[in-house]
């Protein structure tokens, strides 16, 4: 779609933004039981391992705060919750329609694109570099 390309840039800062909001939810959800807690009797791991790197990396990738190590730590935290909360549980069935991991198997790869792409515009990244762009070097 040729009339969207000159919005790329606001395009992706929008879609960091709002996957960095969502995310950082899950993180209050487990470590402070807001938006309905997590169920009884979940794992110490799951509670404070996951919800707090979904909180801090929610928070980092929200604002756009050294996006590319936040969001590589979010993909491989979101890789393990697919396949240790749905694939094993689902007894070895990786497709995610299946065994209902679609929300884990899209963050995996939307915070992988993250990671490699960087902060972009309308970033904490961006302003301490005094750029209009901050990417990931090569």
């Amino acid at each position: 779609m040729g009339f969207l390309r000159p919005h790329a840039d606001r395009i992706y800062a929008l879609l960091r933004i709002m996957t960095g909001f969502m995310f950082m939810f899950h993180g209050m959800q487990k470590l402070f039981g807001m938006f309905g807690g997590v169920p009884p009797g979940a794992p110490a791991f799951i509670i404070y391992g996951a919800g707090g790197i979904e909180l801090i990396c929610g928070v980092l990738v929200l604002i756009g705060l050294f996006t590319g190590p936040a969001a590589f730590l979010a993909s491989g935290t979101m890789a393990a919750a697919f396949f240790m909360g749905h694939v094993i549980p689902a007894k070895g069935n990786i497709l995610p329609i299946v065994n209902q991991g679609e929300l884990a198997a899209l963050y995996c790869f939307v915070f992988l694109y993250l990671s490699a792409h960087g902060s972009g515009i309308w970033s904490v990244d961006a302003a301490r570099q005094g750029t209009k762009r901050a990417t990931v070097s090569a």
